[in-house]
């Protein structure tokens, strides 16, 4: 193929006349405009000097042209780098400057704040929003066809930050055949069609939204609800035409909330998908009861797209993460990627085409997380059955994913630290209905010091999105530790985790 990529999701759709987005106000757009937006958004790319290889960094609300920018990259050759809408304008800052982006895309409403990020990370900057925008505009008077750039398998796509353990975020580089091998797999192995019309409530800055959900239903050519957000009363308005729906257990736990939510107005749904974080064995159970559908779990990583699924045909087992795909091959192994035998608990590894090509510019952090054999290791706990399914039993990173959003503790420790009156901190993740758990902050201060939670509160704000800023504080005189002075995270959880 001329451009993988491209060849597989995009081009395939170029004169078709059938429905792709779906989207609140009635408004259709169909594949065949779809391809031809994105051509205009590619021209309107090298206006603003982008050529092959080059990051384009997009900080947008959600909307169709922000999707079609993602197409533009890929036709382009360029390196599509979504960025989360609550990120601060300081995020922001580290993720353009880290990743050497040639371009940031921001939303109208944040033009200053991001011109000036822009500018100050040496970076070119344009609005794009779905009322318009510099970029928009640019590309409403450019051509409806673009000459696609060649490009092979393996060279980037895509760069999706995750959050690290020190608190340096780690830019995941993904290759076009990261992407096309898992829509590939999971386009049959979830069996999606042209038929289908997949309600889509997430966000496509994050891997499930974007990699997942858009990639499979481009992959199979069926149509896409395109919420900006999500909103119970449109999953609802909008089911009885759908087929099937990829959510994290926060939409689950709301739809089951609203009595409205019911068998009948299931019926014609064939799929419910849930990931990003552990989906509670009650939600299975209360789901099942209410509609007679059983939520298929599986599990994934901005890493390695996905990695395991419940079958489609087959046990959905609540609490497991299902088989690892066909083309994946897992591991559960001890600290030295020994393999270990089936039913102990150890580190979660894998091999396989959906396996990035390591962090940005952090060779060592690369090596350290890559086996030499390819084996790629999770930093999650887990154990696999004799029957070959995978249950998550823990995250040996302390991750806290809230929402579905992942949250790493020393992130906000580091603020934390850095404020007056306070000696040191801890962030634990700690149960909470509606997002699964949400960080909480413990502090001990300085000798002699009071801690004031409002400036604490009002320096989060500022240097935090929100998701990621601790929801409670306790203020304790220390933190416990073992012989080895590490802080026993274990232990705060016991006491403040309920």
């Amino acid at each position: 193929m001329n451009n993988p990529l491209y060849d597989t999701m995009f081009a395939p759709h170029a004169g078709k006349d059938t429905p792709f987005l779906l989207l609140p106000n009635a408004e259709v757009i169909t594949h065949a405009v779809f391809v031809r937006r994105a051509a205009q958004l590619a021209h309107a790319l090298v206006a603003q000097g982008i050529s092959t290889g080059d990051r384009v960094a997009v900080q947008v609300e959600k909307c169709p042209d922000m999707l079609a920018l993602y197409a533009a990259c890929a036709q382009l050759g360029a390196i599509f780098l979504p960025l989360n809408t609550a990120y601060t304008a300081a995020e922001v800052a580290y993720f353009v400057r880290d990743s050497q982006a040639t371009l940031l895309v921001g939303d109208p409403a944040r033009s200053a704040e991001l011109a000036a990020v822009a500018h100050d990370s040496g970076a070119a900057f344009a609005t794009l929003s779905a009322t318009g925008g510099s970029l928009s505009d640019s590309a409403d008077a450019q051509a409806d066809t673009f000459q696609t750039v060649a490009r092979s398998e393996d060279d980037l796509a895509a760069f999706l930050y995750t959050s690290g353990t020190t608190g340096r975020s780690k830019g995941a580089m993904l290759s076009q055949k990261n992407l096309i091998s898992n829509a590939a797999t999971l386009t049959d192995l979830w069996q999606f069609s042209r038929e289908d019309v997949l309600l889509h409530g997430l966000p496509i800055f994050h891997t499930h939204g974007l990699f997942v959900a858009t990639n499979v239903m481009l992959m199979a050519g069926g149509a896409m609800v395109f919420m900006p957000k999500l909103d119970i009363d449109q999953l609802i308005e909008w089911m009885p035409r759908a087929t099937s729906m990829m959510g994290v257990p926060t939409f689950y736990t709301r739809l089951l909330d609203d009595a409205r939510f019911d068998r009948a107005l299931t019926a014609d749904m064939r799929l419910f998908i849930s990931g990003s974080a552990p989906l509670l064995a009650d939600t299975h159970i209360a789901f099942e009861q209410r509609t007679g559908h059983r939520i298929l779990e599986r599990y994934g990583m901005t890493e390695t797209n996905m990695n395991t699924s419940n079958p489609y045909e087959g046990d959905r087992r609540a609490g497991t993460v299902g088989l690892p795909l066909p083309d994946v091959e897992l591991r559960v192994a001890n600290a030295d990627g020994a393999e270990l035998p089936r039913g102990e608990t150890g580190v979660v590894e894998v091999r396989g085409p959906n396996v990035f090509q390591g962090y940005w510019n952090m060779p060592e952090k690369t090596a350290e997380d890559m086996r030499p054999d390819g084996f790629f290791i999770t930093g999650d706990l887990g154990v696999q059955g004799a029957d070959g399914y995978v249950t998550i039993v823990g995250r040996g990173k302390d991750l806290i994913i809230s929402g579905g959003y992942n949250i790493y503790p020393k992130e906000l420790e580091l603020i934390l630290d850095a404020q007056a009156g306070v000696m040191e901190s801890a962030v634990i993740g700690v149960p909470h209905a509606d997002l699964g758990e949400v960080p909480l902050a413990v502090l001990v201060p300085d000798a002699g010091a009071q801690i004031d939670l409002d400036a604490i509160k009002a320096a989060t704000a500022t240097a935090l999105a929100r998701f990621k800023q601790p929801r409670d504080y306790r203020i304790v005189e220390a933190l416990p530790r073992n012989t080895m002075g590490k802080v026993q995270k274990v232990a705060l959880r016991a006491e403040f985790g309920t």
